[in-house]
C-alpha cells in the first residue's frame, strides 16, 4: 500500500506502533458488513460495524458491533447508563465525526466519545471494523486496540 493510500486510521494505528493488517474491497461493490465480510473471506462474527448514537442527556456514543448482529438500544442504554438511546440522523455524521455513513471506524474521530464494543469481541484474537474510508478495513486484536481508543466490553446485540 502506497502513503498515500493510508487512512487517518492507519496513520493513528502506525503512530501508536499497533499492528494491524489492513484490507480493502473498494472496487467489489460491497456494501452491507454481511457482503464486506463475504467478500473479505472473513467471519461475519469477527467483522464489526461502528455506530454513532445519542443519548436522552444529548451526550453520543459509539457503540461497535458484529455485521451478523444488531444493536440492541435498551441494552446500549443500559451499558452507558443512560435512560434510551436513538441512532443519530445519517447528516449529522459527517459533522460530528468526520466520517461519512459507511466508512465510519471508533478510531480518530473529530472528538472522543464514549464507546462500547459488543463482547463477543472478546471471543476473538482480532476484530475488524472499518478504516475510516469506504472500501478499507482494519484488523486489530482487542487488546491492542485499547491502547488506541478507551473502550469497555458490553452485551450490546439483540
Amino acid at each position: 500500500m502506497k502513503k498515500n493510500d493510508k487512512t487517518n486510521v492507519m496513520r493513528i494505528l502506525d503512530q501508536k506502533k499497533v499492528p494491524y493488517e489492513h484490507y480493502t474491497y473498494a472496487d467489489t461493490g460491497a456494501i452491507s458488513g454481511q457482503e464486506v465480510a463475504a467478500v473479505l473471506g472473513q467471519n461475519p462474527d469477527q467483522v464489526f460495524k461502528t455506530l454513532v448514537t445519542v443519548g436522552k442527556t444529548g451526550q453520543h456514543y459509539v457503540f461497535v458491533v458484529p455485521v451478523s448482529g444488531e444493536l440492541d438500544l435498551k441494552k446500549a442504554a443500559s451499558a452507558v447508563g443512560e435512560k434510551s438511546i436513538a441512532m443519530i440522523k445519517s447528516k449529522e455524521l459527517l459533522p460530528l465525526t468526520g466520517y461519512v455513513h459507511g466508512g465510519c471506524s471508533p478510531i480518530g474521530m473529530k472528538k472522543f466519545f464514549p464507546t462500547t464494543i459488543d463482547a463477543s469481541a472478546g471471543n476473538h484474537k482480532t476484530i475488524l471494523f472499518s478504516a475510516g474510508k469506504i472500501g478499507y478495513q482494519v484488523e486489530v486484536s482487542p487488546e491492542d486496540l485499547a491502547k488506541v481508543i478507551k473502550y469497555q466490553l458490553a452485551e450490546i446485540c439483540e
